[in-house]
């Protein structure tokens, strides 16, 4: 029986007692049955034997628990009616008793000496008959020379009944102790997490249980052979593979006993190795020569996670005899236990392989998101890649502090570590979303091309038309002198003009006022169009055309114009559901192509619209990993990927978090973030900033808090972002950095 009073397994020869109908896993209350309900009931003697009333009859009852493992458990129950043991011995006693009173008379002196034979006989009976309900079968009791045939046979019977008893509970705990060792080897193999670590309990654990001198262990391989890969003893592993197969042949390699339990799938007994002919023994002779370790008896097992189907191999060699220690042949009986041991272990080992594989599998999936990402761009390769690199050398040094605030910050295994590094690796996975050409605007004109060409032409069409009034007014009799000052006049005024517009085109850090004014003056200027601007367009094109009626040709436009078609409508977007919490306001259109609205952008290149799409990547980034089924041990990775343009007073986004919302990782990644844009030499709408200057801008972000200063502290003093810049940045760009100045 189990802990829970479920019964594993009952025998008894006779019917009458109901055991045979019982299934496994029955509760003995579900029984029903008497013997079992007082085999579960414990007096003050607890687990030892006693005797009993059961319904009509007095019985022997016994216990024993034994606990193989920590939290497992099995009980073991005997019983016997006490008539078996007493019956015999009462017949006897009353025919001694009608004996001694028929021939009283006349046979008192021999009746008195008989019955002192007869009653010591049985008293040394009783006196073993009680060691045997305690299961004590220590000491041999010979059997008694009485002049009574009953007491003879009851004598015999005893001596049969105990040696009977004595194997069978022998034999029973040998197979008690192997299944418990089982049972606690398959507990650990099932949390064993390191891949040496397992198959060195697999191998100890077989020899253990087939109590001999040493084993090997083999796996196969994925190119046809069998390679060594463990050993208990002390003496080296061969280097050397063995092909399932002859190279020459293609025939399978049957002539050594690991290679055929390899391809069968069966168990080799090898009692004496010199004595083998049915495999190549000459490697393990001339292995006992050269090490002086003699191998006698061989058993080969295979490791099968399933039928058909073998990974590797377990070779255990010289069985040892319990008793004397000498090298006996392995017995039949051990084999079952190694073969489920083989089992067990070809199973967690190929669990092991998948998850390994499955965690190869993911981070490789990662990497090539990563890549991607940053392939898409020219001007933020290798971004995906170096902040990674960065947030995780920070993190070793944060892990290192013992005091001050970044005293508590640790990952404590393996997992967190990789949790960390997934998030980190993650943390622009939006980017997937955002348009490339959104991502690399390098002028303020620019879409999917730099629309500064279009708006070259139409200066081209004016001055054009400015040489053809200056050919007619000289044709209709105006001074040529003074339509050409006229015409060159107009000329300078537009090469100036389009020399001012091309430079507004390019951005920089302010705009002023007036020269949004003159953009607006220059926007003023009329062109005269002759062709149809609605053909030649896409269908999705054509609807931003829509509610806008065509004019009739030849029509004047704006040189430069902020049109209803430049302005692409914001549709639905289940990322900005309000479950996600985020906070950022949300421009009415997803993008304005308006030229003068373009051109009057304040700073840098990119209008509202699309620096919401940039800042949305991390909105969709979110959206994504809290989509995905990350198991346990990866659940933090939404928080580390999606929180590192945050800040520590709630400026950031995209919900606005404080300092004690933000993780020690989240703000690691953010100044990693923030260190690999400021130093990155391949953006396209800035010249790459030296070390100095990046540790200075990043010092700025400090004094406003929005990354953490201990972190920067730390970033600087631990001297990271010098081993960063001498990995990452170009030599030109490393410059001598006082750290003084920034670190408190």
């Amino acid at each position: 029986m189990d802990r829970s009073d479920r019964v594993l397994a009952a025998f008894s020869p006779s019917r009458a007692y109901g055991l045979q109908g019982i299934a496994p896993l029955t509760p003995v209350a579900q029984t029903a049955n008497p013997l079992l309900a007082a085999l579960l009931e414990r007096g003050a003697a607890g687990d030892a034997a006693r005797i009993a009333q059961v319904g009509d009859e007095r019985y022997v009852l016994a216990n024993f628990v034994y606990r193989p493992a920590p939290g497992a458990e099995f009980r073991i129950g005997a019983f016997a009616p006490m008539r078996e043991f007493s019956a015999p011995i009462l017949a006897a006693r009353n025919q001694v008793i009608l004996a001694s009173l028929a021939f009283l008379a006349l046979l008192v002196p021999l009746a008195v000496v008989g019955s002192r034979r007869v009653g010591a006989a049985l008293q040394t009976l009783a006196a073993d008959s009680e060691r045997i309900t305690k299961l004590d079968f220590s000491g041999k009791v010979a059997p008694p020379d009485s002049i009574l045939y009953e007491v003879d046979a009851l004598g015999r019977a005893h001596a049969v009944m105990k040696d009977t008893l004595a194997a069978r509970t022998k034999a029973l705990s040998y197979t008690e102790q192997k299944l418990a060792s089982l049972v606690e080897n398959g507990l650990l193999l099932s949390k064993e997490r390191d891949r040496d670590k397992l198959l060195r309990h697999i191998l100890f654990s077989g020899r253990e249980l087939c109590n001999c001198d040493a084993g090997t262990m083999y796996l196969k391989t994925d190119h046809g052979t069998l390679r060594f890969a463990l050993r208990t003893n002390e003496i080296g592993l061969p280097r050397m593979e063995i092909p399932l197969a002859d190279p020459d042949t293609g025939k399978p390699n049957e002539s050594f006993a690991s290679i055929y339990v390899a391809l069968h799938g069966e168990t080799v007994f090898i009692d004496d190795v010199y004595r083998e002919t049915r495999f190549d023994m000459a490697g393990t002779k001339q292995f006992a020569e050269e090490s002086g370790y003699k191998t006698v008896s061989m058993l080969t097992v295979p490791m099968s996670p399933r039928k058909g189907e073998v990974t590797g191999v377990l070779q255990f060699v010289n069985a040892l005899d319990p008793d004397t220690g000498q090298i006996i042949p392995f017995s039949k009986e051990i084999a079952g236990f190694v073969e489920a041991l083989a089992s067990q272990s070809a199973v967690a080992l190929e669990n092991f392989n998948l998850l390994d594989a499955q965690k190869a599998l993911m981070d490789s999936m990662i990497r090539l998101i990563a890549g991607a990402i940053d392939t898409k761009s020219p001007y933020t390769g290798g971004h995906c890649e170096r902040v990674p690199e960065l947030a995780v050398m920070l993190a070793q040094e944060a892990a290192k502090v013992d005091s001050g605030p970044l005293a508590g910050f640790r990952f404590e295994t393996e997992e967190e570590w990789r949790e960390f590094q997934i998030g980190v690796w993650l943390h622009d996975c939006g980017k997937v979303t955002t348009p490339e050409y959104v991502v690399d605007k390098a002028t303020k004109l620019e879409t999917i091309y730099n629309r500064i060409h279009e708006v070259r032409t139409r200066f081209e069409v004016l001055l054009r038309d400015a040489e053809i009034e200056r050919l007619n007014a000289v044709a209709t009799g105006t001074d040529p002198a003074a339509a050409a000052e006229g015409f060159a006049a107009r000329k300078a005024q537009l090469i100036d003009d389009f020399a001012f517009i091309a430079e507004c085109n390019i951005g920089g850090e302010f705009m002023a006022p007036e020269k949004v004014e003159r953009v607006r003056k220059i926007a003023g200027e009329t062109w005269l169009r002759h062709f149809d601007d609605r053909l030649g367009l896409s269908h999705e094109e054509l609807k931003r055309y829509e509610g806008t009626p065509a004019a009739d040709r030849p029509v004047r436009e704006p040189l430069l114009a902020d049109q209803p078609h430049h302005i692409l409508p914001r549709g639905v977007d289940k990322a900005l559901d309000p479950k996600y919490g985020f906070q950022v306001k949300v421009p009415q259109h997803l993008y304005n192509f308006g030229e003068v609205y373009n051109l009057s952008i304040g700073r840098g290149t990119l209008t509202e619209e699309e620096r919401f799409k940039i800042n949305e990547h991390i909105i969709q980034t979110i959206v994504m990993l809290e989509a995905m089924p990350f198991p346990k041990d990866l659940r933090r990775v939404p928080e580390y990927a999606g929180t590192h343009h945050e800040t520590l007073i709630g400026s950031g986004y995209p919900r606005k978090l404080t300092k004690e919302q933000l993780s020690v990782p989240a703000r690691i990644t953010a100044i990693a973030d923030i260190f690999e844009a400021l130093t990155a030499s391949d953006r396209p709408y800035k010249k790459a900033k030296t070390l100095s200057e990046s540790v200075k801008i990043l010092s700025f972000f400090k004094k406003d808090r929005h990354i953490d200063p201990d972190l920067f502290d730390l970033f600087l003093r631990s001297g990271v972002y010098r081993r960063y810049a001498e990995k990452f940045l170009k030599p030109e760009q490393i410059d001598e950095v006082d750290i003084a100045k920034y670190v408190a």
